[in-house]
């Protein structure tokens, strides 16, 4: 049975969804309601603060990249919880102009999808009475998306809120509550967005710290009650996993693994083997594919250039077995990185990829591959789609491309991933196999 659940929205980025959606769900979480959270899109790091706010891993569910089927299959983690509590990517509506496998990757689609009612969170700071005519914008866009009620974020003072309060009641706005100006939970951030859980110091704190401010400053019954949806969990898609035995990179350089495809690679019964290159752990020798994630090499260049235990054990590994990196990881299967400040780093050389980040570039958006050639877990010719999220340029890349990519808009990129031998890599990050 799929427990009732919110999607935590707002008009844009920037405007406290996460600081909502953190709160919310330790406030629940600690009051003894099981919440299983999700987040909506491609994203790495807000999902692992989810789960550290709720206790239970929260999943990527993503309109554009996931068929309808796998969407639902993936809601069924929620079985046995009381509670779900999605946080959306960017503004409600926002995604890319051609739809998708189920709709345009926006969060709306996955409210319609769903069923889940939208806490909309609204920065009203510089505005007063005009922030009711952006919430009643928001409330009759789509038929097919209900906004449960309005969080007032950034209130200056009571006058304030009593003026922004009179519009919405004048509009027909509930309201859930009014969060006063607090930079003091605001979550550090780095170039490629938020630091990672597992690197901020003293999380527990900062996350009662979220949960006390929601407590007192939001209606948890009315949220709670507000809460529904009228999906119907389906049996998970069927994965096919990259190895038997897969070597998996897992540091603070190499972290970005969606979990939705580790879980299915374990439900197709394969074995995750964890090493870590920081640590100059070479993969396992028993493993018959070694997998490099996506995460921050270039924070660690230096180490990872150093590391002779790792970069030889890969190495080898490579000369019999399939290796794939995504991103961060084929960035260090190549030859060189170089870092901002314009140093040179050896890699692992298994590729002639050689990437720099002296001169930022933001690399964004979906991706939709066609293999030229097998990579571990798909066939030649398959469609993958993915996300792409980097500032790294390449260099040089003398190697044969790996697929065909074109853009959400069917635009032609560039970045077609590398193959040498047994070694494969791409920039983007894979999310799931084309249903097409």
């Amino acid at each position: 049975m799929i427990p009732p659940g919110i999607i935590v929205s707002a008009p844009a980025s920037g405007t406290g969804k996460t600081t909502v959606t953190l709160g919310l769900a330790r406030a629940f979480a600690r009051a003894g309601v099981v919440v299983q959270p999700f987040k909506s899109g491609p994203d790495y790091i807000d999902p692992a603060f989810h789960s550290a706010a709720a206790g239970r891993v929260s999943v990527n569910l993503d309109s554009w990249a996931m068929a309808p089927g796998t969407i639902r299959g993936l809601i069924g983690r929620a079985a046995g919880a009381d509670l779900v509590i999605a946080e959306g990517s960017m503004g409600l509506f926002d995604g890319v102009v051609r739809p998708g496998a189920t709709g345009n990757g926006s969060s709306a689609d996955l409210a319609a999808l769903t069923g889940w009612p939208v806490v909309l969170v609204l920065d009203v700071s510089g505005q007063a009475q005009s922030a009711a005519a952006v919430a009643r914008g928001f409330a009759s866009m789509r038929r097919d998306v209900r906004i449960a009620g309005v969080v007032l974020n950034r209130v200056a003072s009571p006058r304030h809120e009593a003026l922004v309060r009179s519009g919405m009641a004048e509009a027909g706005i509930p309201i859930l509550g009014a969060l006063p100006r607090r930079d003091s939970l605001a979550l550090p951030e780095r170039h490629l967005g938020l630091v990672q859980a597992e690197e901020t110091a003293g999380l527990e704190t900062v996350l009662e710290a979220a949960a006390d401010f929601i407590t007192a400053h939001l209606d948890l019954t009315a949220i709670r009650a507000a809460a529904g949806g009228h999906v119907a969990a389906e049996a998970p898609r069927q994965l096919t996993p990259p190895g038997q035995r897969i070597a998996l990179a897992r540091d603070a350089a190499f972290s970005f693994v969606y979990p939705h495809l580790l879980d299915g690679w374990r439900a197709a019964g394969a074995e995750i083997l964890p090493f870590s290159p920081l640590a100059d752990q070479a993969p396992d020798a028993s493993a018959d594919i070694a997998w490099m994630p996506g995460g921050y090499p270039e924070l660690h260049a230096g180490s990872l250039a150093a590391a002779r235990t790792y970069l030889t054990g890969l190495r080898a590994f490579a000369e019999t077995r399939p290796v794939h990196g995504e991103c961060g990881g084929y960035m260090a299967l190549g030859t060189a990185l170089i870092d901002k400040t314009g140093a040179r780093h050896e890699m692992a050389g298994l590729l002639g990829l050689v990437t720099s980040y002296e001169k930022r570039r933001m690399h964004l958006g979906y991706r939709l591959a066609t293999l030229r050639t097998a990579i571990p877990g798909h066939r030649a010719g398959v469609r993958l789609r993915g996300h792409e999220f980097h500032y790294s340029t390449i260099l040089d890349q003398p190697d044969a491309p790996l697929a065909q990519v074109v853009d959400a808009n069917g635009d032609v990129v560039p970045e077609t991933g590398s193959r040498r031998g047994h070694v494969t890599g791409t920039y983007f990050h894979l999310i799931a196999e084309d249903a097409a």
